[in-house]
């Protein structure tokens, strides 16, 4: 028998380190081998950095979750859950987003309004006092550092700094700013990217009333990098509309040394998107200034905007 520990489709680093930090912990916790991280999808550039920096293989991907039995970590709404998991048998839920969630069966369900999957897991090692290995200490670090934005983002809370600290002294990482800066370096390295591999790097469906929104991510230490390829992002964003039928698919390109977004976006209604940012859009584009956190800054006000 075995359970999966899986995170959401396009799976950035904290889901996938989440799967595999968890999986070890459930294991550890009742000595056993049962529980098997997994991923639903190909995994991210900065996903790749840290599993290869701090080697530690990549999870099997599951491509459907129909019939398996699986603990739901770093997501908890069947958008963007894998394929078939309203055909899977939940155990549990671990997660630290909004909760969108209804099951039949009574199960475990962990949530934190913390700024990392990972952080939580972290918590949950030390109360039971489970030794973390070095590598895994890092790779878990590295994904609070990914979520939080080098604790940066307004998600991030006292929590997670702490969980810094503690996990950088467990992995023997004397400067986790610059491991940071690391990752961030790894995630924005898109010359060989397709404008859809940039798209669904860090890509999250949302389901509101008045439609299906696509809402993706991509964090840069150096947005330059993305300039001159608007046109060909805009491009592809209207063809993942048309063909997945959204009622809006957007974009923000976050540059966490300058603090702020360009946002590309295609809607059904672009001037509710633009009351909802307090933005203007110009061929679709913009800039917003202080804009980081999809989570906190994004997913909360279109959820008021759309979904009454």
């Amino acid at each position: 028998m075995s359970i999966y520990v899986i995170g959401h489709k396009s799976p950035d680093l904290d889901s996938v380190a989440a799967a595999i930090s968890y999986a070890n912990y459930k294991n550890k916790l009742e000595n056993t081998n049962i529980y098997t991280p997994a991923v639903a999808g190909e995994i991210n550039l900065a996903t790749k950095f840290a599993l290869d920096k701090f080697n530690i293989d990549k999870p099997e991907i599951l491509e459907n979750a129909s019939g398996k039995s699986v603990i739901m970590v770093d997501h908890n709404e069947f958008a963007q859950a894998a394929c078939g998991i309203e055909e899977a048998k939940i155990i549990e839920v671990l997660d630290h987003h909004k909760v969108v969630f209804s099951y039949s069966d009574p199960i475990n369900i962990t949530v934190r309004a913390w700024g990392s999957s990972n952080s939580i897991i972290y918590y949950l090692y030390k109360e039971q006092n489970i030794k973390i290995e070095k590598n895994m200490a890092a790779l878990m670090l590295s994904a609070v550092l990914d979520d939080t934005v080098i604790t940066k983002s307004p998600t991030c809370t006292e929590k997670d700094k702490e969980a810094i600290t503690e996990l950088a002294n467990i992995a023997e990482i004397t400067d986790w700013q610059a491991l940071g800066i690391e990752i961030f370096k790894a995630k924005s390295n898109i010359k060989d990217s397709s404008a859809l591999d940039i798209i669904k790097s860090d890509y999250k469906d949302f389901d509101f009333k008045a439609g299906k929104f696509g809402i993706g991510q991509v964090e840069t230490v150096d947005s330059g990098e993305f300039e001159g390829r608007e046109v060909e992002l805009l491009k592809e964003i209207k063809k993942l509309k048309e063909d997945d039928n959204y009622h809006t698919v957007i974009l923000f390109i976050t540059d966490i040394l300058k603090q702020g977004s360009v946002i590309l976006a295609v809607s059904d209604e672009p001037k509710r998107v633009e009351n909802a940012l307090e933005i203007k859009f110009k061929n679709n584009q913009t800039y917003k200034e202080g804009l980081l956190s999809r989570k906190k800054q994004v997913t909360p006000i279109f959820t008021k905007e759309f979904d009454k």
